[in-house]
């Protein structure tokens, strides 16, 4: 049975050594991935992203476990999820409703142990035997509550309108490049094959042509593209971002800029 993990705790400290020990303690065969434990801090939206793009080329009934802003509260519990024929395990912060484009298959609250909810290690000490219980085959009734909802988020959603959308950057890959939320089916349905402008936060930067790869350009030349999770990408060619190449690090640009989409029509052809 496979268990990914995904969390904040970086490869620094030996937080993450403990929770892989804790998994082959209790299950000496199973199967370890990690996904990432390179999310900033407590950030979810950046864990949903990673999450998003990731889970659904795993096979059925792998177990994602995820170690972000894992702390237990009055508003967030922590609950298993049964999606898309997996299970995942962590915090109900709304990172549940970011990963998903559907409503859970199944949600059950983790049953209170007075012992271990005073533990300051949720991963390792709630979610892995958790985890470890489902790899055997075990059902979630067995360790928790059926429950009905999950906390939701709302993130910020392109503002459309006839001849422009606007959106933002979402996430910054290890490359630099801008990561935004408008989709490619967005694109399409408002812009209807007219040519457009791609204005990026400084408006003497402006892109004028959607590419399918990369090495459409040469070295070092900014592209758009729609890459591989469908979202439209800003990118430098060959760019690394802390060697003086990324998107990020030439134009400026951080998460939540602003990316505007304008299309062309004879009234602003010429303006």
């Amino acid at each position: 049975m496979l268990i990914t993990l995904t969390s904040d705790m970086g490869l620094k400290d030996y937080y993450v050594a403990a929770i892989k020990g804790s998994i082959y303690n209790q299950l000496p065969e199973a199967k370890v991935v990690d996904i990432s434990h390179d999310i900033p801090p407590f950030d979810i939206v950046h864990a949903s992203f990673v999450l998003k793009n990731t889970f659904k080329h795993f096979p059925k009934n792998t177990i994602h476990v995820i170690g972000v802003d894992a702390e237990k509260n009055e508003e967030n519990r922590h609950l298993i999820i049964r999606n898309y024929d997996q299970y995942f395990i962590g915090a109900d912060n709304g990172i549940f409703s970011l990963i998903f484009d559907k409503n859970p298959d199944g949600i059950w609250n983790l049953n209170r142990n007075s012992e271990i909810d005073d533990f300051s290690f949720p991963t390792k000490d709630i979610f892995i035997p958790i985890a470890c219980h489902l790899a055997r085959g075990g059902l979630p009734a067995v360790v928790a509550n059926e429950v009905k909802e999950i906390k939701t988020k709302q993130l910020f959603r392109p503002i459309i309108d006839n001849n422009s959308i606007k959106g933002m950057v979402c996430y910054i890959d290890k490359y630099g490049n801008l990561i935004t939320n408008i989709t490619k089916q967005i694109f399409k349905e408002i812009g209807k094959n007219k040519p457009f402008k791609i204005f990026l936060t400084k408006s003497e930067y402006s892109i004028e042509k959607i590419h399918h790869k990369y090495n459409d350009v040469v070295e070092g030349e900014r592209i758009a593209i729609f890459g591989s999770s469908g979202f439209l990408e800003i990118a430098i060619n060959k760019g690394v971002k802390g060697s003086g190449g990324g998107a990020s690090q030439l134009f400026g640009i951080s998460i939540n800029d602003i990316i505007t989409i304008e299309f062309l029509t004879n009234d602003n052809k010429n303006s």
